[in-house]
């Protein structure tokens, strides 16, 4: 039995089997099989020899529920969780529950061993991989262990494998911050005066409430933004290639005298 949306980028053949997907979550295998008997997993496609694979949108359901335990959900309760979602929700709609989840949490950072850093970083990690999640500050040598930033280790982990450079990451970060914070203290005046007049467990009741409201509305905005800038940058660059226009014939102006078409 197959599913259209388990695979590595939901268009790909499934590439994981179940060790690997264990391995990469930071479960064991019968946890896997366990959830997968309670419907919280789809079944895998089968390949060659019975052999079943695994993608990333089952990496992504791992990852959810592993944020919904840390929430103190019982196993009940996420299995209404998850029956509630939509259905044919990609991995990246999956990581978008799961940040969303995680805002509900406070900031947590802890002290953990090397080998705790890398069962939760849900894969083998070089020492160089290691510097570089210390360079984008998620975690922190303390001895022998780490503090670790445990609401952004396992999205540090998947920048490894994404084709920036370091230097391109971390300006990045600078950006988010920026413009996160000014986001953050422009709604924090617009909902200052909405309850100034109220008692203070008014208003810690509207925040817990807010909050992961204001959270899933930024993540949403942000997706549909990011997507609209980048369709228009492959909607240009695709344009420039039909009409045989190089990258040098861009000004800041725009397109130059030398490749303006006649």
């Amino acid at each position: 039995m197959t599913t259209d949306t388990d695979t590595d980028s939901d268009t790909a053949e499934p590439t994981l089997t179940i060790d690997e997907l264990a391995a990469r979550a930071g479960v064991t295998v019968r946890t896997v099989r366990f959830y997968g008997t309670k419907g919280l997993l789809p079944p895998p496609v089968i390949g060659p020899r019975r052999v079943g694979r695994y993608g990333q949108q089952h990496v992504a359901r791992l990852a959810l529920i592993e944020e919904l335990q840390h929430q103190g959900m019982t196993l009940a309760a996420i299995e209404r969780y998850m029956a509630q979602l939509p259905p044919g929700l990609s991995h990246h709609d999956l990581a978008i529950h799961r940040a969303v989840v995680a805002s509900w949490a406070p900031d947590t950072v802890e002290t953990v061993s090397a080998a705790e850093l890398r069962r939760r970083a849900g894969r083998p990690l070089t020492e160089d991989e290691v510097e570089r999640l210390c360079a984008m500050n998620v975690i922190r040598r303390d001895g022998e262990s780490y503090r670790v930033d445990s609401g952004l280790l396992r999205l540090a982990v998947q920048l490894l494998d994404v084709p920036l450079s370091e230097q391109a990451i971390l300006a990045a970060r600078r950006v988010l911050i920026e413009h996160s914070r000014a986001a953050a203290h422009e709604l924090s005046q617009l909902f200052r005066g909405e309850v100034s007049e109220r008692a203070e467990e008014d208003v810690k009741s509207l925040s817990a409430h807010m909050q992961p409201i204001v959270v899933q509305a930024l993540l949403t905005t942000f997706q549909r933004s990011l997507r609209e800038e980048v369709h228009q940058w492959l909607d240009v660059s695709l344009d420039l290639s039909e009409e045989g226009i190089s990258e040098e014939g861009i000004s800041e102006e725009g397109v130059s005298e030398e490749g303006r078409s006649s």
